[in-house]
């Protein structure tokens, strides 16, 4: 058992890990550039650090769960990064939607420290995270797997065994949720539709959730939306990176994914008419507006 594990990002996804950590005894290290994220979690139990490096002299098992790759690379090469106390009895788990290159490039800059990596991409939210029933994709080797089962099945009851090589987790990471911004969108695009021809679209997001239209990000995301419940769980700028990130891995393997980039035009547009910071569930509000 790793009874002190470190989380470095704790915005909704690794605030609600490092809850679900301290509710079953770990103890828990945060660090997170936002001072303000760390308290609540400070408030129940967890310990702060102000850099990855101060962290990492304490917790040898450590999530990063920041946004993207720019900030991974700071994690682990800033001045006060993980390179700068990296030893082989740490393991790295990379958590991000990213590229599956950065991921493989993290992962050998990680292990010529001695440190071992497990491609641990997420999927969820929050309030899954926090109870330990998100989806987790790994890639790493057997024996780090092993030696860290516990802990990982405390994080999630949902883990996906992808393979022993890092970056196949975030490929299957990106394909995922390539789907989810094409549901996203369609279902968006639907409900504009249903309106426009008179329909309610509250009556017609209860059909598709109960027929062969439904998909659980639409009817999770276009229940809110109809609510006008648009707190942000996870940003519009999220599904934005992920569509394109996805689509370039695409063409990285020369295949024509249409449906994926329509998707990520969207997306991209929603962002360049300034909803970046809202919820993804405005992709409704965005469509309505642009249609």
């Amino acid at each position: 058992m790793t009874g002190i594990v470190g989380v470095i990002g704790v915005g909704n996804m690794g605030a609600a890990m490092a809850q679900n950590l301290l509710a079953h005894g770990y103890t828990v290290h945060v660090h997170d550039i936002e001072v303000s994220q760390m308290r609540p979690l400070r408030d129940v139990g967890a310990v702060v650090h102000d850099s990855p490096y101060a962290l990492a002299q304490l917790a040898h098992l450590i999530i990063i769960a920041v946004v993207d790759a720019g900030q991974v690379s700071q994690v682990i090469a800033g001045e006060l990064g993980l390179s700068k106390v990296l030893t082989s009895d740490h393991t790295v788990m990379l958590c991000p939607t990213i590229a599956p290159d950065d991921v493989e490039r993290f992962t050998q800059h990680l292990q010529s420290f001695g440190a071992c990596v497990i491609d641990a991409p997420m999927s969820g939210g929050p309030a899954r995270a926090q109870a330990g029933t998100m989806s987790l994709m790994l890639a790493c080797d057997e024996a780090i797997f092993s030696k860290h089962a516990e802990v990982l099945n405390v994080l999630s009851n949902k883990i996906f065994r992808i393979s022993d090589r890092p970056g196949d987790g975030a490929r299957t990471k990106l394909v995922n949720n390539l789907l989810a911004g094409i549901h996203l969108v369609g279902a968006a695009e639907v409900l504009v539709l249903a309106e426009r021809m008179g329909l309610s679209a509250q009556t017609t997001l209860d059909v598709m959730a109960q027929s062969s239209g439904q998909s659980w990000i639409a009817s999770d995301r276009m229940t809110r939306a109809l609510a006008d419940n648009l707190t942000p769980l996870a940003h519009m700028s999220l599904l934005t990176k992920d569509t394109r990130l996805a689509c370039e891995a695409a063409s990285a393997v020369k295949f024509d994914a249409r449906l994926g980039q329509y998707a990520a035009q969207v997306f991209a547009k929603a962002c360049e008419a300034g909803w970046t910071d809202s919820d993804d569930a405005a992709m409704l509000q965005f469509l309505r507006q642009s249609k």
